[in-house]
């Protein structure tokens, strides 16, 4: 079994994780502050599956596993986060006036955009952008449909940390894609020198291409089937001969 603990200390942020390792098992908790208005988190995940996280707001927490398995209900958990939380900014505050305002830690964001579902023209489905690798947090995006910015509809997760502390994040949009559309997802994050743009434009595979392949597929298929019928009754040929 292994055990790391991760403190990275920026310009007005602290976040500490912790991850242990036994048995190809990995299990990661996180405590994040940040001075300015970002929310603080702290979560645990599982095996890159996130457990639970405490909603701050609410002072409670906030259980995502399945119901079979059974929910988080432990108060003492509240309470300790809301005692870590004033203990990060503590030493959040102290840390930096000793280091002198110490410079930042910046990993960039990679940016990628996706189909939750198969795409058909006119049919419902939900585009999603996975914002991954970054640090610190958080990320802005934003979506557009042909250049017009979408706001209805939008979501965006909390962060969440990877193996490496650095972070990911998702953002959602629901879409009723028509030929001719084209989506944008932008990032803005301060580790990129100008917001990172990934586009997205529906695939459909006409009918009539689907006939194509299916018609050279099964021509394919009986070319070789021939080849093998008259390469058998050649070799039988030659034995009788």
């Amino acid at each position: 079994m292994s055990f790391s603990v991760f403190v990275a200390l920026l310009f007005g942020a602290l976040c500490v994780c912790s991850r242990v390792q036994a048995h190809d098992h990995v299990d990661i908790s996180m405590t994040t502050c940040q001075t300015g208005d970002i929310d603080p988190e702290d979560e645990k995940e599982l095996d890159g599956d996130e457990l639970f996280y405490v909603d701050f707001a609410k002072q409670e927490i906030v259980s995502e596993t399945p119901d079979f398995i059974g929910q988080m209900d432990a108060p003492g958990w509240v309470q300790q986060a809301l005692g870590n939380q004033q203990i990060c900014k503590n030493n959040l505050n102290v840390s930096v006036k000793a280091e002198q305002n110490p410079p930042e830690e910046i990993d960039p964001p990679q940016v990628t955009v996706y189909p939750e579902d198969q795409v058909s023209l006119g049919g419902s489905n939900t585009l999603i952008c996975f914002v991954n690798n970054f640090f610190p947090p958080p990320v802005k995006v934003k979506w557009t449909k042909n250049d017009v910015e979408v706001t209805e509809g939008v979501t965006l997760s909390r962060y969440y940390p990877n193996k490496d502390f650095t972070f990911r994040q998702y953002s959602t949009v629901p879409i009723i894609p028509q030929e001719g559309d084209i989506y944008s997802c932008t990032v803005e994050h301060k580790g990129l020198p100008e917001p990172e743009t990934r586009l997205w434009e529906p695939e459909i595979q006409e009918a009539s291409d689907i006939g194509k392949t299916v018609y050279c597929g099964v021509g394919l298929t009986l070319g070789l089937l021939g080849v093998g019928v008259g390469t058998f009754f050649l070799i039988k040929g030659n034995n009788c001969n």
